[in-house]
């Protein structure tokens, strides 16, 4: 833990160098109750503010089971190997005891816990509605200023509160499983409704399957419509074998560039400063 009399700008610089100790610290800063922690975190967050905003802030949602984790390493690992910096913020079920996280991310991301090139934060959802808790936001904007390009939310995927996702980040992934009903389940929950990026995995178990569940996702999104904005592009692809993963990045650039050309990014980005209350 920081000291309370740290200076910030001392602990900004760190994190701005690329030291992820540092960032390590500043995190359990942020997600602290006490209040002479919450000061020094506050000072720490004006100080770094003007070295945030350049990432692609991407969240990922979907039902448990639907391969969130083993998802977020396919793509981060090949996103690497592009030469992105990638950060994971996965926020978990807190344990009833302790209060701390209990899925163990760095045991479901195994080739990015190993990267000195990413950075996997396992963050305890402490009875947050929907899993996401209360120092995402603040977490994501550490990771930005620490120079990760490429900033990844996971949430518990219990569908109560996507919508906080959805607002902090700049594209929005619903993934969905194959042949199990989660097409319809997923629209009654408004989950789709928010998705910029729609996303069948386990295609390597039944590609048939998951062919038939992108189309069926694809009509009923057509149909129902999409509160006045655009049908968002439904995917099928292998978090196993990494089959499709590219295509996946490809469509999440490519709603966040015409976001980008239309304004809307800038408008998000004003949201969310807002949101935050800077």
């Amino acid at each position: 833990m920081v000291a309370a009399g740290s200076n910030s700008a001392a602990i900004a610089a760190k994190i701005k160098s690329g030291d992820r100790a540092a960032l390590a610290r500043a995190i359990t800063l942020i997600e602290s109750k006490k209040p002479e922690h919450r000061s020094l975190a506050q000072a720490l967050l004006g100080a770094l503010m003007p070295a945030t905003g350049k990432a692609i802030r991407v969240g990922i949602t979907g039902v448990p089971g639907v391969g969130k984790s083993t998802t977020i390493d396919a793509l981060g690992s090949a996103l690497i190997a592009e030469g992105h910096r990638v950060a994971v913020l996965a926020v978990d079920p807190s344990s009833v005891r302790s209060g701390g996280s209990i899925l163990g991310d760095k045991i479901r991301m195994p080739r990015l816990a190993a990267d000195d090139r990413a950075y996997v934060r396992p963050s305890p959802a402490a009875g947050t509605l929907g899993g996401v808790t209360t120092r995402t936001r603040e977490s994501l904007l550490l990771c930005e200023a620490a120079g990760y390009d490429v900033v990844l939310v996971e949430t518990v995927g219990t569908g109560q509160s996507e919508v906080a996702v959805a607002q902090m980040t700049d594209v929005f992934v619903a993934l969905m499983l194959p042949g199990a009903g989660d097409e319809l389940q997923g629209i009654k929950k408004g989950l789709l409704e928010l998705a910029d990026v729609v996303a069948v995995n386990k295609a390597d178990d039944d590609r048939a399957r998951a062919n038939t569940a992108a189309a069926s996702l694809k009509a009923a999104l057509s149909i129902l419509g999409t509160g006045g904005h655009a049908v968002p592009p439904v995917l099928t692809y292998s978090a196993l074998t990494g089959a499709g993963v590219p295509q996946l990045w490809q469509a999440i650039v490519a709603h966040r560039d015409r976001l980008a050309a239309s304004g809307g990014l800038a408008e998000k980005r004003r949201s969310q400063e807002a949101a935050a209350g800077r």
